[in-house]
């Protein structure tokens, strides 16, 4: 069931045509979309479903669980607004809008995007400051100067992933495929030991990146099924149709509205539309400075930045693709790109890509002409290059930066499991990996008994009434893994009872 009935994007505000739609704006609205594509670039249902809802439960490589209603990561849940995080909800509006105001070349911004000044976070964070020197070479990184818009653009759409794409997971074995091809690579795994053929460099790559990037699918998309989290297509239109949120003494104040910020979310005033401001705005609304729309000729036009209503606000994406069809928390692209990068820096046992740079130039937009020229994203490592996917995401309007920050934490989580227990499967330890047993008494008479286990392994559980009894396999004998964990219940048939178990490659 949806708590939200739809949003139909080619209205203003978050109806559907007919009515006021939103129940509850902390929770995700599905859109209806005219013309709309699926992920493969071919004509679907006007009116969105749930992509990928089954992913609450399907089975992970590494990552275990309890309770299989739950996240296999909880992060805790979003900004909530109208709760004790309704300040941090607002806030995370405000700088959906702001990245929005910068898809523009006509503001002159230059920025240098190179890693002498961009990368070097620390992990759900943008506070790193570059490199003062390449990591690998030693010599000073080349200033790599672009308009701002064009990078935001180019950035936004080369990570996009969106209709007739490879997606996240796609995207990072192709960076995988350019790692693996480029002669400045030493194909040891781990780093260390000897050099690999291309056969087992290869299937051991792909075999560790592709168990993270499904841990990490199994990790966002049950955070996504469990929070139901909010997009801010809906977020930003409902509390710009409320009003202004900063000063009861203004016109259109709703405690539940849009804060004002000077040059970015204005109000709306006769005089304001008078001056050319606000020029055909509605006295009384509230205007936000940004992207409005994609063009009637892409290949030709550019929309720019401009005055809107907010309620009309829309995202840096095709008309055809607007918003995923799915809720936003957590950023499924931030999940997957720190995952993939935590394995990259594992198998090549070093964070920063070959020679210390990887770059990809993008010299055409899809949703716009533009650039103005060429633009070349440059990284200095694996954790830069999916730093700035998080960031595309809040540029292209389809996360805050709340879905982004903690889609990287939980992505470090599912790639450093994956990369752990991959490692288990190449040197063959993972036969030898402990299993650990709990006990827990019930009100029946019968215990539990609950050990840990590696999907795919067989296992077998033995008891005996006698510490210095001969151990009896239990009923079942030995069985396959399908979970983290195995539980059995057995009914006492002694005052005590001792239990061990042991993993098998074969039953």
């Amino acid at each position: 069931m949806f708590l939200n009935p739809p949003i139909n994007v080619s209205l203003p505000g978050i109806t559907d045509g007919t009515n006021h739609t939103v129940v509850d704006i902390n929770r995700w609205q599905r859109a209806i979309v005219a013309n709309s594509v699926a992920q493969n670039g071919f004509p679907q249902n006007p009116l969105q479903g749930y992509l990928g809802a089954q992913w609450l439960g399907v089975r992970a490589f590494a990552l275990t669980r309890r309770d299989e209603s739950k996240p296999w990561i909880d992060p805790g849940p979003p900004p909530l607004l109208g709760t004790a995080s309704d300040a941090e909800f607002k806030e995370n509006i405000v700088e959906v809008i702001r990245y929005s105001s910068q898809l523009t070349t006509s503001d002159g911004v230059i920025v240098d995007i190179s890693p002498a000044t961009l990368g070097n976070n620390t992990l759900g964070a943008n506070d790193g400051r570059g490199y003062a020197t390449n990591p690998v070479t030693g010599l000073p990184y080349t200033p790599n100067n672009v308009l701002r818009g064009d990078f935001a653009r180019a950035l936004t759409e080369f990570w996009a992933d969106g209709p007739s794409s490879e997606t996240p997971p796609g995207h990072w074995n192709s960076v995988a495929n350019h790692v693996a091809d480029d002669s400045l690579t030493v194909k040891r795994i781990g780093g260390k030991g000897p050099v690999v053929d291309d056969l087992e460099w290869d299937v051991k790559a792909y075999f560790a990146l592709n168990a993270s990037l499904h841990d990490a699918a199994c990790a966002a998309w049950s955070i996504k099924r469990y929070y139901d989290g909010w997009r801010p297509l809906s977020a930003v239109r409902f509390l710009g149709g409320n009003g202004q949120s900063s000063s009861p003494a203004l016109p259109s104040y709703h405690k539940n509205g849009l804060p004002l910020v000077p040059d970015l979310i204005e109000l709306v005033t006769a005089e304001t539309v008078a001056s050319g401001r606000h020029g055909g705005l509605t006295p009384g609304k509230i205007a936000a400075r940004s992207w409005p729309g994609q063009p009637e000729d892409p290949a030709n036009q550019t929309s720019g930045v401009r005055w809107v209503h907010a309620e009309s606000w829309i995202t840096y994406q095709k008309k055809t693709f607007v918003t995923p069809a799915f809720p936003g928390y957590v950023s499924g692209h931030s999940t997957f790109s720190r995952s993939a990068a935590e394995v990259m820096t594992g198998i090549t046992g070093s964070p920063y890509f070959p020679g210390g740079l990887g770059s990809y130039t993008i010299k055409k937009l899809v949703n716009e002409l533009g650039p103005t020229q060429p633009v070349t994203l440059q990284w200095a490592s694996y954790y830069d290059a999916a730093d700035q996917v998080g960031l595309s995401r809040i540029w292209g309007g389809i996360h805050p930066p709340a879905d982004d920050g903690s889609g990287r934490r939980v992505g470090a989580e599912c790639g450093r499991g994956a990369w752990a227990l991959a490692q288990k499967y190449f040197d063959g330890s993972v036969a030898q990996s402990p299993v650990t047993l709990s006990l827990r008494q019930l009100g029946d008479g019968s215990s539990e008994v609950r050990f840990n286990t590696l999907r795919g392994l067989y296992y077998r559980l033995q008891s005996t009434s006698t510490i210095n009894g001969t151990f009896s396999d239990d009923p079942m004998g030995a069985t396959r893994a399908l979970e983290g964990w195995v539980v059995r219940t057995n009914t006492a048939v002694s005052p005590q009872m001792f239990y061990r178990g042991s993993s098998l490659i074969t039953p």
